[in-house]
């Protein structure tokens, strides 16, 4: 009986993380079962809360000392805090890592009674001290995981990363629950999170013919990491399909992610420059095109990539093509250089391009009553 010895009381859909050097087991967050919840089938998979008459109880945030066999508790979820500290909201479904190096858990997302959270902080466990990184605000929305609960998230302290899994989320302007495939890492020195893979489709066709390429979208899935080889392992799951609802899977998956380094990703960037200089002197002077095509442009292609030198082959035929400019020579050249400007964005820092956020994002808008 954990209770019994000022530890959480008999819980579920908490989060554990371990400190070894301190041999300390940190807790944080899930519902306490009380004597008066029943069983609820509100939604399916093995996240299944339990309902009563009263209101939904949350444990706080505890530690265990393994070589002393005591718990602590460190932030009740009652608790008052003072004004100026982030509020340390208790929740289910969510994610919890901790950092050795910088002896911090970083807690991210879950959901609390019917709200989906989408906020991010860290506690430190030598000082107490809580930090938010973003409170999930509607502003915040596009360079965020979406809100919702039992993603999967990793840490790789050397690296200095954090990896999340989406698992089911929630759009609030729709009423239905989300399954998509996204893959996000959050850089902790430069404080960034990027969304390096994500799958938007979600018909049954389209992840039968894709079973065996990736895993179908996916929750309630577990997902570890291999910090030494750079990997991670994959395994099993709720698809969230309505009409199969009792569905489990049991595919086993192992990720690993390629970053391209500094002169591939200059290469890349020449070769989209070229391309576009190539596309337009086929336009309007095919010889021209055609020297260019095998001197400047042929020079940066990687002719040993199958991939790169199939498209290199196949860019001759713009020199047969018809041409589309009109008499003053215009081949709607600022659009399609706007496009090239949109392509080489990707490869810099949100800093030196233009904001990608909507402008109606920003503006404040009060009702005033008449």
């Amino acid at each position: 009986d954990t209770a019994s010895m000022g530890g959480p009381r008999l819980i579920f859909d908490h989060q554990m993380c371990m400190d070894v050097a301190a041999r300390t087991i940190y807790v944080f967050g899930g519902r306490v079962l009380t004597p008066n919840s029943g069983v609820s089938e509100e939604r399916p998979g093995c996240l299944g809360g339990l309902v009563g008459t009263a209101e939904p109880i949350f444990s706080g945030l505890y530690s265990y000392q393994v070589s002393t066999n005591t718990w602590r508790v460190l932030c009740s979820d009652n608790q008052p805090q003072p004004a100026s500290s982030p509020v340390l909201r208790s929740r289910v479904g969510h994610s919890m890592l901790f950092h050795p190096i910088e002896r911090k858990l970083f807690i991210f997302a879950g959901q609390r009674s019917k709200e989906y959270l989408n906020d991010f902080f860290t506690y430190d466990v030598d000082s107490g001290v809580v930090k938010q990184i973003s409170d999930g605000s509607k502003r915040q929305i596009n360079s965020l995981p979406a809100a919702g609960f039992t993603q999967r998230a990793t840490i790789d302290p050397t690296l200095n990363e954090i990896y999340v899994l989406s698992g089911l989320s929630k759009d609030k302007e729709k009423r239905d629950d989300n399954v998509q495939n996204s893959f996000w890492v959050y850089y902790i020195n430069q404080d960034r999170w990027s969304c390096v893979y994500q799958n938007e489709n979600t018909g049954e066709q389209y992840w039968n013919r894709m079973q065996h390429v990736e895993p179908c979208p996916r929750f309630a899935h577990q997902l570890v990491y291999d910090h030494v080889n750079k990997v991670h392992y994959l395994f099993g799951g709720n698809p969230g399909r309505t009409c199969l609802p009792k569905l489990r899977l049991d595919d086993f998956w192992r990720l690993s992610l390629i970053k391209p380094s500094h002169s591939q990703l200059l290469q890349r960037c020449k070769v989209l420059i070229r391309t576009f200089r190539y596309q337009e002197l086929a336009m309007t002077e095919s010889l021209t095109a055609l020297h260019y095509l095998q001197t400047a442009l042929s020079e940066i292609i990687d002719h040993e990539d199958q991939e790169q030198t199939k498209e290199f082959q196949q860019l001759a035929s713009l020199i047969f093509q018809d041409k589309k400019c009109n008499v003053d020579g215009d081949c709607n050249s600022h659009e399609h250089r706007f496009k090239l400007y949109e392509q080489l964005a990707v490869f810099f820092p949100e800093s030196m391009t233009q904001p990608t956020a909507n402008l109606l994002d920003l503006l404040v808008t009060e009702l005033v009553p008449l």
